[in-house]
């Protein structure tokens, strides 16, 4: 029996041993219904006093870090995981938007904001954190079929993690899954299964399938590792800021689970001492696609379908709902909704003015923080981190009405000149 951990149902509280379970609570998800959020997700918990006793306290942080976090992970070795460069990802602080007219007339911003750019893991997404996780424990267990449902990004995500670490991946689409992450999918060597309905339609039936054949499962906080994966983001973001923590961090929300990421991998260091609070956290979510934040508050779980540019966020069934909610209402979390005509806007705001460009669900949070600005809910002089979790090049067709592509000219200097004059007149 592997002690390193153990799970905690976020819903009834019930304390399980690592190889007791493998996904929900089974307590708790006898009485779960595919209309609400399920209850049994599982919260994977650490022996932090055994931690802090390995080290003396002023080099826990160091030691930590010397060993890739490995006490805070649930796995045995570090050489379990992928090859690949997965996290380690660049924290830019970005001093300037010169094209952006809330600030043109400033030569620096009011307050400090930075980028942690996901966008550049191995497959272009912030869901490479959790594949890499779930499929280390997977190599460990001698696991090699990997099965998740996905809009596509954590399936391209399990396919590409999978092709470095010689496993099979089988990934279940919604039908209007964008066709650059289908080809990324097949490209790495996943097995697509493309499922007539919703996301959720496509998640309902991989578990399913999962029961039926035995493979292994990564579903989104179905899989409790997805959390533990995800939560290293917080790790490093806490280093790159030289141990200060952020006043704010604007996340993207669809399912929950990234947000319940960063708030678990601060929660850690919290329950190590290494911190003394947690920042505070920004939910940031589509309008069309509302079904977490608008139902923080309710008593009764009310869905609605979700209609978003962002297809990474759009969710008509938030997956780690309950844990979310728990973990906004302890730490007093916050949210804000965007339209979808702010996400593209945002989107060309940021290409232009950092040359980073992302997919609109990864430059959802940059609209949220676009938003608090125009609120005026940031301080002067605070620092704010903004989670970008997907590169542009996974979705062009969302942002092509945004952009001018001039038709060809023929070789001679007075067109040029006529074409840079329509440049002009668009800016």
């Amino acid at each position: 029996m592997n002690n390193k951990y153990y799970f905690e149902c976020v819903n009834c509280c019930k304390k399980y041993s690592s190889n007791e379970v493998t996904y929900l609570c089974p307590e708790c998800e006898k009485d779960n219904d595919k209309k609400i959020p399920p209850k049994g997700v599982l919260k994977t918990l650490y022996d932090y006093k055994k931690i802090k006793s390995y080290y003396k306290k002023e080099n826990l942080l160091d030691n930590l870090k010397e060993n890739n976090y490995i006490d805070l992970l649930p796995i045995k070795s570090i050489q379990s995981l992928s090859f690949l460069k997965v996290g380690r990802t660049p924290l830019y602080e970005i001093k300037s938007l010169r094209r952006f007219e809330t600030f043109a007339r400033l030569n620096k911003l009011p307050f400090k904001f930075y980028l942690k750019d996901d966008s550049q893991n191995p497959t272009f997404s912030f869901k490479d954190r959790a594949s890499n996780l779930v499929s280390a424990y997977a190599k460990e267990n001698g696991i090699d079929t990997i099965v998740t449902a996905s809009t596509g990004n954590a399936g391209s995500s399990l396919a590409g993690i999978c092709a470095s670490q010689n496993q099979k991946a089988i990934v279940f689409v919604p039908a209007s899954a964008p066709k650059a992450k289908l080809i990324q999918i097949a490209m790495y060597g996943g097995i697509i299964i493309p499922v007539k309905g919703t996301y959720d339609d496509a998640f309902n039936l991989s578990i399913e399938a999962t029961k039926k054949f035995g493979w292994y499962n990564r579903n989104t906080a179905y899989n409790p590792f997805t959390i533990e994966g995800k939560k290293t983001v917080s790790f490093e973001i806490f280093n790159q800021m030289k141990q200060e923590l952020p006043d704010r961090i604007f996340v993207p929300v669809g399912d929950g689970v990234i947000i319940s990421g960063v708030y678990k991998g601060f929660e850690d260091l919290l329950k190590l001492d290494l911190i003394e609070k947690i920042p505070i956290i920004i939910a940031v979510q589509s309008e069309g696609s509302d079904n977490l934040i608008r139902n923080l508050k309710s008593d009764k779980f009310i869905s609605r379908p979700s209609h978003t540019i962002a297809d990474s966020i759009s969710v008509d069934i938030p997956r780690n709902f309950w844990m979310t909610k728990k973990f906004i209402k302890e730490y007093n979390g916050e949210w804000v909704f965007i339209s979808d005509e702010e996400i593209i806007s945002a989107s060309k705001i940021l290409s232009e003015n950092t040359g980073i460009f992302a997919e609109p669900a990864g430059v959802a949070s940059f609209a949220g923080m676009l938003k608090y600005e125009k609120l005026g809910k940031i301080d002067p002089q605070s620092k704010n981190v903004i989670l970008i979790t997907g590169s542009g090049l996974k979705d062009l067709k969302a942002v092509e009405k945004q952009i001018f592509i001039p038709k060809s000219i023929k070789p001679n200097l007075s067109e040029v000149e006529r074409l840079i004059s329509n440049y002009l007149k668009q800016e």
